[in-house]
């Protein structure tokens, strides 16, 4: 399956039990609404196909694996109906993960932002390479890692979660985000990386899927109101975007991509 967008896509494929959903959008894999829309329709469809026993997550591109939120779109925000309307874009994106009976292998090949580390968060396990660095900018910008802070608090607890989104404006290391656990795995280059899933992604399609199934629901006990909690801290995103202190943030932030 491929949707294309104006300025970027969302495609899937099934082999072998293994199916790969990539995204793409040219500025820095950063996401707008509706590459998020399709991305947790993408996710949900192959949640229930019952050719797929393992799920891998990829952006394309050698840089960025994403760098969280269209600053375009965030911009463009007019009104709290609007800002809740977006940020809930994230929120679906996650639950869709948690919701998800297979389990999800999150390929990292380079830095997340934002919402890029809900993504990765969102992962049963992510493998990356040392480039893969992560912050949470939210805060920076006026607002907060709301939507995606109960998937990230989730995977590397609350102390691990308060130093990226207090200290908002750093990059944490790979290497610290493996310490924390947000990471299962780090690799020196992409290629020891990818053959690392495909050897994980292999071994995993040929496991029983109704065991997987049951260890994800394990996994994610406790998370049972996140349609509820995700849609809250969306409407709370979305009436702190409003303000002119985030607005003049993020027209700052627009001139410096993420590499």
């Amino acid at each position: 399956m491929y949707i294309q967008h104006p300025d970027g896509y969302v495609k899937s494929e099934i082999e072998h039990g293994i199916a790969t959903i990539e995204f793409f959008h040219p500025a820095s894999n950063s996401l707008p609404g509706a590459i998020l829309a399709h991305l947790a329709k993408t996710i949900n469809d192959i949640g229930i196909d019952s050719r797929v026993k393992v799920i891998i997550l990829k952006s394309a591109g050698d840089k960025a694996f994403c760098a969280g939120a269209s600053f375009d779109e965030l911009i463009a925000i007019s009104n709290e109906t609007e800002g809740k309307k977006f940020f809930s874009g994230f929120a679906n994106v996650i639950n869709a993960m948690r919701k998800c009976h297979k389990l999800i292998i999150g390929r990292v090949q380079g830095k997340a932002v934002g919402g890029g580390v809900g993504l990765v968060s969102a992962a049963d396990y992510a493998i990356a390479t040392e480039t893969s660095a992560v912050k949470l900018s939210e805060l920076a910008i006026g607002i907060g890692p709301f939507v995606v802070g109960p998937a990230v608090e989730r995977k590397i607890g609350l102390a691990g979660f308060s130093q990226l989104a207090i200290d908002a404006t750093e990059w944490r290391s790979a290497e610290w985000a493996k310490k924390h656990g947000l990471y299962a795995e780090v690799h020196k280059t992409v290629e020891e990386m990818d053959n690392a899933i495909q050897t994980l992604a292999t071994r995993l399609s040929h496991s029983n899927p109704e065991a997987m199934a049951e260890l994800k629901t394990i996994f994610w006990k406790g998370t049972e109101h996140w349609d509820t909690l995700l849609a809250d801290r969306a409407a709370i995103t979305g009436r702190l975007v409003l303000s002119d202190f985030t607005r003049n943030a993020i027209n700052k932030f627009k001139t410096k991509p993420v590499k």
